[in-house]
């Protein structure tokens, strides 16, 4: 029996590759069925002994559709806040010096292990309503904050909770190798196996999507980090890289030499690393929250990335010391005044690029049969809307699954 729904009179953004720039169709239908896509494109194309008797039809009046959108790059699972931090950036101090000085990172990880399950699950449930609430119908959410296999493996199994009671897709990221713990006593080297030992119990108890590392002077260097990735890739896990943030390190070279999913921020990333990534299908995830947060100078080379055609992705990296951001929209528009990408780059940085670099855009991303039927349904009727506002998001009504709800 059919069960599915017809959204019609839509303009689409179908992010279509098959079709130019990002796949608008003015007079749209989808025909949904059992969750997924069964026709995305114009109404005159789709036969009306297509449409079963049974099948819900929804009048979109209009509207701009577009996939749902994904945030591909957040830390949402943490105890505690930062905002002295933010403080003591404003009296000049710099990142590294917040972090060698016990801030950063470790100040995150002391609160997070002190945290119960529920506060955290409770925390970052009413981070994600704000995410959800831009028309976000899948997010990746990285561990990082625990740095021991218990806290880890709490993070992780919290972020697994949030995909099972909220209406929203998670993808779940260790990041294990984020920052040397305080009882790791300055050893680098010592912590990174710990990093690696960690990795079969995770894995074996299902609470890795992908595997992830900071490859920075203040984190780990590229040879700890291809320690890290040779035990993933040991075990079948896909990888991705916080690469080239805070000075040249050669992360985006590393990346692209194990084919890593993305490398994420990328500011200080070499014309050589550009290209490497562009010969390995490395998607370039852009993080513009952080830029801006950290008062940065020095911007994503996107003429390079565009020049070799690197994939460009855009994420929120929320995280409570150095992007606190909890809206989607708000970091298209970030990437596109402060980074220059145009409203086509943007858009489809947040739902077919960052499908790509979560390894999932044979499911989600664009609007065509086969996919999930995930939507974002918006109160404009041009993508630059959805671009060229900061706060007030247009959403009319999310579909996950199939499955609508209210804005």
């Amino acid at each position: 029996m059919f069960t599915g729904a017809i959204y019609s009179n839509a303009r689409l953004a179908t992010l279509a590759p098959a079709l130019p720039g990002l796949g608008l169709v003015d007079d749209g239908a989808i025909l949904v069925s059992d969750g997924r896509i069964v026709f995305a494109g114009p109404s005159s194309e789709l036969p009306g002994s297509a449409v079963p008797p049974a099948a819900v039809r929804i009048d979109c009046e209009g509207r701009l559709v577009t996939p749902g959108l994904i945030d591909c790059h957040t830390h949402l699972v943490h105890g505690g806040e930062r905002s002295a931090e933010f403080e003591l950036r404003l009296k000049g101090a710099s990142y590294q010096e917040i972090a060698r000085t016990g801030g950063g990172i470790n100040a995150t990880v002391a609160a997070t292990r002190q945290a119960t399950d529920d506060a955290l699950f409770a925390t970052a449930s009413a981070r994600l309503a704000r995410l959800v609430a831009d028309g976000v119908t899948t997010v990746e959410i990285k561990s990082g904050y625990g740095l021991d296999l218990a806290t880890e493996a709490r993070m992780l199994r919290v972020a697994r909770r949030l995909g099972r009671e909220r209406d929203v897709s998670v993808l779940t990221t260790f990041l294990g190798a984020h920052a040397l713990p305080p009882e790791a006593r300055g050893d680098k080297d010592g912590y990174i196996r710990l990093v690696a030992e960690m990795l079969p119990a995770l894995a074996a108890e299902g609470l890795i999507d992908a595997v992830d590392g900071f490859c920075e002077g203040i984190a780990f260097s590229p040879s700890q980090i291809g320690r890290v990735f040779d035990a993933a890739a040991a075990l079948g896990l896909p990888l991705k890289l916080h690469a080239d943030q805070l000075s040249d390190g050669g992360g985006a070279a590393l990346a692209a030499r194990y084919r890593a999913l993305s490398a994420d921020h990328l500011e200080y990333a070499s014309e050589g690393g550009a290209a490497a990534m562009a010969a390995s299908g490395t998607v370039a995830v852009l993080l513009p929250g952080a830029y801006y947060f950290l008062r940065e100078t020095q911007a994503p080379p996107v003429e390079a990335f565009r020049r070799h055609g690197v994939r460009l992705a855009v994420a929120t990296d929320c995280n409570p010391g150095t992007s606190p951001l909890l809206s989607l929209l708000t970091a298209m528009n970030m990437a596109a005044t402060l980074f220059r990408l145009s409203v086509e780059e943007c858009l489809a940085g947040v739902t077919r690029e960052a499908a790509r670099s979560l390894g999932i855009a044979d499911q989600v991303g664009t609007l065509e049969a086969g996919k999930w039927c995930d939507l974002a349904i918006w109160d404009a009727e041009r993508p630059a809307e959805l671009v060229c506002r900061i706060g007030g998001g247009p959403l009319h009504a999310r579909v996950r699954r199939g499955l609508r709800t209210g804005a």
